[in-house]
């Protein structure tokens, strides 16, 4: 056996039994170290000498990270709640403001119809005033409104006095006031600001004066009183139900809000109203009456609102005035109903009389 059988060499300075002798492990006799040291080791018996490891290239180690520029851990967001629709206005102000004007333009009716004839006249001043002052802001069109407010507020005293023909007279002069009161500034923009004159005469006033017109009837009241439930009825169907259900837009390029749903709702609304108006507010109508006016007035408000709508788009702007808040102005609540007075009361007369 060579000495590798027996394991491995014995480790510098190894303290080995006193009866091994040198040949076992004994430690060299020198000055630090002897074999009376060997026998007789001291408390003070200095550490034994550990042979110098080899160099070993240290690794680099890279810096653990710190708790500040590690990344949060992504929390899981809660899925968002889907966002109402909502109506683009203040509808507290605009339910107040129309209960209140529907309060004014009721107890007059009912009260005293001269006040009702001055409530309609002083709404076609001021829709007058808005969309003239419009126009020159605008477009430059300066369609003079003295001639304007006074002729318009005539036209509908003329009609509820002297009826359809005091209202074409009153038109007329109207139109022919606009075209001298123009001729006192110059020339340039002339043929522009008189048809803006006489277009704001016809659409204004003209149209309001059949409402005074229904009202010259013997049930009079009730007439006006169904032209107004029925344009509202209208304009409250195709609101509710575009709001809820409309998907397909009615006219995109010119009011983009409005829906075919809506329209359906306008229709269905205006139809069932009209046929509980005919059957219990008018005097000898009857309910298939009061679906076929629903039907017409439906048709008449959804393209009033539609021809405003094309006029505000013109004019770059949103609303005509901001006398009624949640509402905007006056020309903005009488929209659907300048072009659906006519049709009423011409249906009323068809199918009741003038009486």
């Amino acid at each position: 056996m060579n000495d590798s059988s027996w394991g491995a060499p014995p480790r510098a300075g190894y303290w080995g039994p006193p009866d091994q002798g040198p040949a076992q492990g004994a430690a060299p006799a020198g000055p630090a170290y002897d074999a009376h040291d060997a026998l007789y080791p001291s408390e003070t018996q200095p550490m034994p000498i550990v042979p110098d490891m080899p160099d070993v290239p240290e690794v680099p180690q890279e810096p653990m990270p710190s708790a500040a520029s590690q990344p949060a851990p992504e929390t899981p967001r809660a899925p968002r709640a889907p966002q109402k629709k909502s109506a683009g206005r203040d509808l507290g102000a605009a339910i107040g403001v129309g209960v209140g004007l529907g309060a004014v333009i009721v107890a007059s009716l009912f009260i005293v119809k001269a006040v009702f004839i001055g409530v309609i006249a002083v709404a076609v001043v001021v829709g007058l005033w808005e969309l003239t002052s419009r126009l020159e802001e605008r477009k430059g069109i300066k369609a003079p409104l003295v001639p304007l407010a006074v002729g318009g507020a005539a036209m509908v005293v003329a009609g509820y006095v002297r009826g359809p023909e005091g209202a074409w007279v009153a038109m007329a002069l109207t139109a022919l006031a606009v075209l001298v009161w123009r001729m006192t500034e110059p020339p340039e923009g002339y043929l522009k600001d008189v048809t803006a004159g006489v277009f704001a005469a016809f659409y204004v006033p003209f149209l309001a004066t059949f409402v005074a017109l229904m009202l010259t009837a013997d049930d009079g009241a009730m007439r006006v009183l169904t032209f107004l439930l029925l344009t509202v009825v209208s304009d409250t169907g195709a609101y509710a139900i575009g709001w809820r259900f409309g998907k397909h837009k009615l006219a995109p390029r010119i009011s983009p809000g409005k829906t075919r749903e809506g329209l359906v709702g306008a229709v269905t609304f205006a139809m069932a109203g009209g046929a509980l108006c005919m059957e219990f507010l008018i005097d000898g109508g009857t309910w298939w009456q009061g679906l076929l006016i629903g039907l017409a007035v439906a048709a008449s408000a959804t393209l009033g609102d539609l021809g405003e709508s094309m006029i505000k788009r013109d004019l770059g702007i949103k609303d005509m005035g901001t006398l009624l808040p949640g509402h905007g102005g006056i020309m903005d609540r009488l929209d659907s109903l300048l072009p659906t007075a006519p049709v009423v009361w011409l249906l009323l007369v068809v199918f009741v009389g003038s009486g």
